[in-house]
């Protein structure tokens, strides 16, 4: 299952190819229609998905294919992603899908209408050399001139961090101003964020198409004015932040 809609066009779907070269179609019910692709168990089975979500190259497949499908829905109107792999064994479970939790899809589609998910991620900035302090005579013997140094070095960290928190924050408040819906997740790690820094706000931002620049713009201005983070925008995404169902 890649998305719920409102009506998706059938030529928009004949000219998709989903997660397993299939051609997506919609199954409706309740005035919502789901887009879905039948796929092979062989691949997409309980224990198959458990397999194959561990083999990377198959897992970078089939996310760029879901991916693919949900972007070419959202270019001609509101969509509500689905999570990768979410699997139902027919029509019949879709449509009782759609029909028990047709409130809630219309309110989630109503929200994402005419929006898209902006990401920003702020790291922190490294801490400056500090010069030599001075005045005064130098510690006596290198063991006490370099704890001198490790205690320096350790309270400057400290107070840039504390900074860095308190402009994150800042941040964190202007864009919020500029979004009609504010989702924060989770820091990354190093690797998954490709940056050597630590990251210390993770946040996505559901933004009016009309204020894009706007919000693009306050996300540079954030990066220039906050000496102690770095400010870096991603994005756009599909609405997947702000497409979590509550559980029923």
């Amino acid at each position: 299952m890649y998305a719920v809609t409102h009506d998706p066009v059938p030529a928009v779907l004949a000219a998709l190819t989903g997660v397993s070269a299939e051609t997506p179609r919609s199954v409706q019910a309740a005035g919502l229609a789901a887009v879905i692709g039948d796929v092979p168990l062989s691949s997409f089975g309980e224990e198959a998905l458990h397999r194959n979500l561990e083999d990377l190259d198959w897992l970078d497949a089939v996310a760029r294919a879901h991916d693919s499908v949900i972007v070419s829905l959202i270019d001609r109107g509101a969509a509500i992603p689905m999570r990768l792999a979410t699997v139902y064994h027919d029509d019949d479970r879709v449509r009782c899908l759609l029909a028990s939790r047709a409130e809630e899809f219309a309110r989630v589609l109503d929200q994402v209408a005419g929006r898209t998910e902006w990401g920003v991620k702020v790291f922190l900035a490294p801490v400056p050399d500090s010069p030599p302090a001075a005045g005064g005579p130098p510690p006596r013997g290198a063991g006490a001139a370099y704890l001198a140094r490790r205690r320096a070095a350790l309270d400057s960290r400290e107070r840039q961090e504390g900074r860095a928190v308190e402009q994150a924050d800042r941040v964190q408040s202007v864009l919020a101003d500029l979004a009609v819906d504010v989702r924060t997740h989770p820091p990354q790690s190093r690797a998954l964020a490709g940056d050597d820094a630590r990251m210390i706000l993770n946040g996505a931002y559901l933004v009016d198409n009309r204020h894009t620049l706007r919000f693009a713009e306050a996300v540079a201005t954030c990066d220039q004015d906050n000496d102690a983070i770095r400010v870096r925008l991603t994005g756009p995404w599909p609405p997947y932040s702000f497409s979590m169902l509550e559980e029923p």
